[in-house]
């Protein structure tokens, strides 16, 4: 039982790595977005620079279902274990290129169509990573553990974005403003070290033996021949694509974009809060509620995957808009209401043309919060804007608990879907099954949600919370459709 129990963990561990790596490479193209908008787009509207990056970084999930389905086919017609090698693979090679890629200034329109092309890559390798990796664990473990060690796998996705946030953040504070924004500067470095990352999974994943469900399959000759044409022409296995889509990882999708993608944009474009604080608020918030993904993945072994995914969803739908308000109130620094200091006071006036004045004073309060205050005078006109914001420590320490509690609701619709998504389908066609409508989930209605709530309050700028709709609105469709249609009972048997 001991020596079982080691292999089962060392499956968990080997698949857990080399996904980690690949959400690492795929999300630092997200994490870097603003300045990328200015390397590989014309720098003269910055707006329509910042929306044609994150426009390109939606791509790289819309091509996702694209993935899962050439992937899917390949993992289950050759095997697991080679399948998302070659996944992983594609996804380091094109991660590392983009960091290669010359800037808007030296090559013109080429350098954004290469970006694209190496960003679809991505997707399409992602599309395969993911199935393949809950396939091949869900395939190892016993009946009455799959929630937990499932878990470890969705882990992955938010361990891998804070590799990302920890490596981008290190170099970034060991260098300049200007060396890091460079044409060939420290932004690039977190692309180039993903090559390393890849290297050590690619190891580990040698070592790894094939599934032994699909093994048994393969020498009984049970093995799909079409998997693509018996995972969706056959009626029953169709709906139970369409009831995982639409009863479940749809919503799950935009809460997970929404508590850790949206939320830290938000706080550093619409909130204006200075790089390094807005970076550790989601550091910290994504340290305390990891462990989270495992609980809920352990719990849904034993009282079932359906109410703890919904419950998720649910109040991620009752708070979104207060949580997101309280974080604007926060920030405004004309309710700041201490004592202004006027030490460190710094102005600094330019000129742009003949009708443009700007003045930025350094502001300090005695609570210990900092804000930049950009006055900007247009034919007679003054418009006062407040930067790189500092906050207190009181104030710090309440946006991590309130980015903690979105991540929590990612925790919940998240931890237990691997399992979920397993037991739907049976094994001659999960990978291809159960990696459609997680990929279309997750990659089109999940990652259009930075780009569609940038758009909306693009659009509509009189309300800075408008970008929320979106998440809320297909949280609740998903709430409805997956109450009434979704069972909550675990199979147990369709595994093993």
């Amino acid at each position: 039982m001991q020596t079982k129990t080691r292999q089962i963990w060392k499956v968990v561990t080997a698949s857990s790595v080399g996904t980690m790596i690949e959400w690492y490479d795929f999300y630092i193209f997200g994490m870097l977005a603003k300045t990328i908008s200015l390397q590989f787009f014309p720098e003269e509207n910055p707006t329509a620079a910042l929306l044609s990056t994150l426009a390109v970084f939606a791509a790289g999930f819309i091509v996702r279902p694209f993935g899962a389905l050439v992937f899917g086919r390949l993992g289950d017609l050759i095997g697991r274990k080679y399948t998302f090698l070659l996944t992983l693979v594609l996804m380091g090679v094109s991660t590392f290129l983009i960091g290669l890629v010359p800037s808007y200034k030296t090559i013109g329109m080429v350098a954004p169509a290469l970006v694209l092309l190496l960003r679809l890559i991505q997707g399409l390798a992602l599309g395969g990573e993911y199935g393949g990796a809950a396939t091949y664990v869900a395939e190892h473990a016993p009946a009455n553990k799959r929630g937990l060690y499932t878990s470890w796998i969705q882990t992955t996705a938010t361990l891998g974005l804070f590799i990302a946030l920890v490596v981008i953040l290190l170099v970034k504070l060991n260098m300049s403003d200007v060396a890091f924004n460079a044409e060939w500067g420290g932004w690039r470095y977190p692309f180039w070290i993903s090559i390393l990352l890849v290297l050590i999974s690619i190891y580990i994943r040698l070592k790894m033996k094939e599934s032994p469900l699909f093994e048994k399959l393969k020498e009984e000759g049970k093995t799909s021949t079409n998997p693509l044409k018996e995972s969706f022409s056959h009626k029953g296995n169709f709906k139970m694509v369409l009831l995982a889509l639409f009863g479940a990882v749809m919503g799950q999708g935009v809460i997970w974009y929404t508590g850790q993608f949206y939320a830290q944009n938000f706080l550093e474009t619409k909130c204006n809060i200075e790089f390094e604080q807005s970076r550790t608020i989601l550091l910290w918030a994504i340290a305390f509620a990891t462990p989270f993904f495992i609980f809920w993945g352990w719990l849904s072994d034993k009282v079932g995957r359906k109410w703890i995914m919904l419950l998720g969803m649910l109040l991620a739908i009752l708070t979104y808009r207060s949580i997101f308000k309280t974080f604007m109130e926060k920030t405004d620094v004309s309710a700041w209401n201490t004592k202004l200091e006027t030490i460190n006071n710094q102005k600094e006036i330019k000129t742009y043309g003949d009708s443009l004045i700007v003045t930025t004073t350094h502001l300090n309060f005695n609570t210990g919060a900092k804000a930049v205050m950009i006055e900007s005078v247009t034919n007679n006109a003054t418009k006062i804007e407040y930067k790189n914001k500092h906050l207190s420590s009181q104030t710090y320490w309440e946006f991590v608990a309130l980015v903690f509690c979105l991540i929590l609701y990612v925790t919940m619709t998240y931890g237990p879907i691997a399992a979920f998504l397993v037991e739907l389908f049976p094994t001659k066609i999960r990978y291809t099954s159960m990696s459609l409508p997680y990929h279309i989930g997750n990659g089109v209605f999940g990652g259009l949600v930075p780009f569609i709530g940038l758009l909306l309050t693009t659009t509509y700028p009189s309300d800075p919370l408008v970008g929320l709709w979106y998440p809320i609105a297909i949280a609740a469709l998903c709430f409805v459709i997956g109450s009434i249609y979704l069972s909550n009972k675990i199979d147990t048997n369709v595994v093993d």
